[in-house]
């Protein structure tokens, strides 16, 4: 059973960067393709960013090129969310998510998901 833990969730100002970590366990990491979600309060779960099992091959939900940077470490079994430049916009809860052996940009494409992490950001 593969469990997600996130971390790095926090309050911060407009214009700071935070990077969020997920740490998987149990499975096969780099079968798994690895994608970030977002929740804002009364909104619906919403792609960020995801990287391919297979060759590492990154995507990224069109409004947030340039400031997310998603990354992965198969060795240390962890997955990276670097945000720059962030804004009150981008309050949220911040989920990770593993898909073995496939990819999307829908929450349903995902099999495994993580409790969660804060982010606040102030203006």
């Amino acid at each position: 059973q593969v469990q997600l833990a996130e971390s790095g969730g926090g309050l911060v100002q407009a214009g700071d960067s935070l990077r969020l970590s997920c740490a998987v366990s149990g499975g096969t990491f780099s079968t798994h393709t690895m994608a970030w979600f977002r929740q804002a309060p009364g909104k619906e779960r919403e792609y960020v960013a995801s990287t391919y099992w297979s060759d590492g091959n990154i995507h990224y939900a069109d409004s947030l090129k340039g400031r997310f940077t998603i990354s992965r470490d198969n060795a240390k079994k962890t997955v990276y969310l670097r945000m720059d430049s962030l804004q009150p916009e981008d309050t949220a809860v911040y989920f990770c998510a593993a898909n073995r052996l496939g990819w999307g940009t829908n929450e349903r494409d995902y099999n495994y998901w993580g409790q969660g992490t804060q982010v606040t950001v102030s203006s």
